[in-house]
């Protein structure tokens, strides 16, 4: 069974803005999938309905063996979610955020302990556990986020941009800590607007323009299927702008070449 397959998925907003315009693909469990787009292609707006924050139009969406609209709550409980927005209290403890986030999925008090002390060490905030985290850096309190959302032992987690605004070894931590989880056989949905992020943590991606999937496959898939058309060495830059017409920018913003 899949861990997330979406079939049609549509969402449209008032006055008939059409963020995504029926995607269709499937994640493996133990698998890391990456959307892949500029800033407004649907990325999070997808990654919105997939976790129950926002409801589709049209289409299905199911997240380990739930039903996104049928079964919000059962998808809730066997997911964790990485917003790109921080969900830490700037004025608790590390230990404090941690404690609270298992709070709210009722976790035992004794296993809620062992889990927290768990994952402050395998996050390396053990150290700075008992300090507020407004002191943490920007790295740090990324990796608290992802701490957060894997309390429960979700199933499947949901990272939403997870590097952006980190400086180059923060990043770096965070891809070895992706790795890592995905070792474990944790599955991951990440989205990014970074080429060389989806290339490097991927097993596969999807590229997303308009709300519509433009490529998806392997990294060395799509790379390959350009190399069968005369280019010797191609990037996921080369993948990128064959698929969407746009040129690669970092921001995250592609306008159409001129």
């Amino acid at each position: 069974m899949n861990a997330i397959a979406v079939t049609d998925l549509r969402k449209t907003y008032p006055g008939g803005v059409e963020a995504v315009r029926g995607l269709s693909f499937h994640v493996e469990r133990g698998e890391v999938f990456a959307l892949l787009g500029p800033n407004g292609a649907g990325k999070s707006t997808t990654v919105r309905i997939l976790t129950t924050l926002s409801a589709p139009t049209s289409g299905a969406a199911v997240v380990a063996g739930f039903d996104v609209v049928r079964a919000a709550h059962e998808v809730r409980r066997h997911i964790g979610y990485v917003a790109q927005s921080s969900g830490v209290d700037l004025t608790a403890t590390g230990r404090e955020n941690l404690m609270l986030q298992g709070r709210l999925f009722r976790l035992p008090a004794a296993a809620l302990r062992s889990r927290v002390a768990e994952l402050l060490e395998l996050f390396q905030l053990t150290g700075a556990s008992e300090r507020p985290a407004l002191t943490y850096s920007g790295g740090m309190k990324r990796r608290l986020d992802v701490a957060m959302g894997l309390i429960h032992r979700p199933e499947v987690l949901f990272l939403d941009e997870p590097t952006t605004g980190l400086d180059p070894e923060s990043r770096s931590v965070m891809w070895k800590e992706v790795r890592r989880l995905a070792r474990e056989g944790l599955t991951l949905l990440l989205t990014t607007h970074y080429l060389e992020e989806a290339d490097q943590l991927a097993h596969r991606l999807a590229i997303i323009d308009g709300g519509r999937i433009v490529a998806e496959g392997t990294p060395d898939e799509l790379k390959g299927r350009l190399r069968g058309d005369g280019l010797d060495r191609p990037s996921l830059d080369d993948v990128y702008l064959h698929a969407t017409g746009h040129a690669y920018h970092p921001d995250g913003a592609a306008p159409p070449l001129r």
